[in-house]
């Protein structure tokens, strides 16, 4: 037998755990307890007997007792029960597919449709996925929103009152639901991918088990609905993006800025998957968000050096990314664009007003950015701040010592 720390089976197993729970009784919260149960359970028994041969299998079986037990001592048991059954001989979780035919869905991902009710607002829906399933915390999540983490908690606490009061939000969606409720899942998977890419806190630059899951579920997505053409775009981004990841990481565990990666590390067969997809997905419908990212991410994976990246053809992706999905995050990403090929006071110039902005005023990568432009420029003492700045509103340790080291490089000397 094996012997995994709980931490580990916790993001390998959990997710599965709570999406079969779910999928047969129909209780985020109560199935949520029951998880928890049983991993403290866990925690006491398997280091004095040893991991079970399939941790998932036996997580699923105390937790059910667990949750079985509360569901009898309800006074709706039969009424819960009833719907219990009806869901079994109806198969609610599964997606529409072309031709309105049902296919059948891995438990996970099925979950995460259902908690996209239509009765929750989007923010609502992704931050309650986003905790039930992927196991992020609260502040992990208040940071994706750019929002406080008093505020993230009060949204998800809102979130599950709300589907209690629903009657049987967990059956079969409609048809008509069933796009909104798949945006709603990619962007989770965006999210939970993004985390997994680059942790946004303690001491490894990445979280693999996180990434590896949001591929996984992004294929079974994929797979399910094979002509969407924005999740055939998220797919393909996460391919291209994490077919970089080895190479982002120092011996030491640093990080490796894109420019200074060994190319030689990426994983060609993911670039050739993630082209092939992007490709294909810039021909179904409109283009979305995910197939413009997509696409930027393929431009960088072609290049065969940082000195060859076609950073024209980046610029004009991000402006095209820009008019259809706005936002302050997709211009500082294009900032940089524009300073490789404008140069970086015009750059300065386009993120100058997000300095303002207060939902960024926290944001380490802001001021990371604003220094590179700062230094670009040949403004040494204002970018050595800038970089100083964003080290300290830096919560993931790889990256407040990339930053302290660009730092360093700037200080005036005697």
């Amino acid at each position: 037998m094996n012997d995994p720390s709980i931490d580990v089976v916790w993001r390998a197993c959990a997710p599965r755990v709570l999406g079969a729970l779910v999928r047969r009784y129909g209780h985020v919260d109560a199935a949520e307890d029951a998880l928890q149960e049983a991993l403290v359970a866990a925690a006491r028994q398997w280091p004095a007997e040893g991991t079970p041969d399939d941790p998932k299998a036996w997580l699923i079986r105390v937790a059910s007792r667990r949750l079985v037990d509360r569901l009898r001592a309800d006074d709706a048991r039969a009424r819960r029960e009833e719907r219990v059954a009806l869901r079994v001989t109806t198969n609610p979780l599964a997606i529409v597919g072309p031709g309105d035919a049902y296919v059948d869905c891995d438990d996970t991902l099925a979950v995460m449709l259902l908690c996209c009710h239509p009765s929750l607002s989007r923010p609502s829906q992704v931050a309650l996925t986003l905790r039930a399933v992927a196991g992020l915390t609260t502040a992990q999540i208040a940071r994706s929103f750019l929002v406080p983490e008093s505020t993230m908690a009060q949204r998800i606490v809102r979130a599950k009152a709300r589907l209690e009061g629903i009657a049987d939000p967990f059956g079969l969606p409609p048809v008509t639901e069933m796009p909104a409720r798949v945006a709603a899942v990619a962007h989770v998977l965006y999210l939970v991918y993004t985390e997994g890419h680059t942790a946004t806190t303690g001491g490894s630059l990445t979280i693999p088990s996180l990434g590896m899951e949001a591929i996984r579920l992004a294929r079974e997505l994929h797979r399910s609905l094979p002509d969407d053409g924005e999740v055939r775009g998220l797919l393909a981004l996460m391919l291209l993006t994490d077919a970089r990841r080895s190479a982002r990481i120092g011996a030491d565990g640093s990080f490796i800025p894109l420019a200074e990666q060994d190319r030689a590390r990426w994983n060609r067969d993911q670039i050739t998957e993630g082209i092939e997809l992007v490709e294909t997905a810039l021909t179904i419908g409109p283009v979305g968000p995910y197939q413009l990212q997509a696409a930027i991410a393929a431009v960088h994976d072609e290049a065969a050096t940082a000195e060859a990246t076609d950073w024209a053809q980046i610029e004009q992706l991000f402006e095209m990314l820009e008019r259809i999905a706005p936002g302050p995050i997709v211009t500082l990403n294009r900032a940089v664009a524009v300073a490789e090929v404008r140069g970086p006071q015009a750059a300065l110039e386009l993120i100058d007003p997000l300095l303002d902005d207060q939902r960024l005023r926290r944001n380490h990568r802001l001021h990371a950015v604003h220094a590179h432009l700062l230094e670009l420029a040949g403004r040494a003492e204002d970018a050595h701040a800038a970089y100083l700045l964003a080290a300290r509103l830096a919560t993931s340790i790889p990256e407040q010592r990339h930053l302290h080291a660009a730092a360093r490089r700037l200080e005036p000397t005697e």
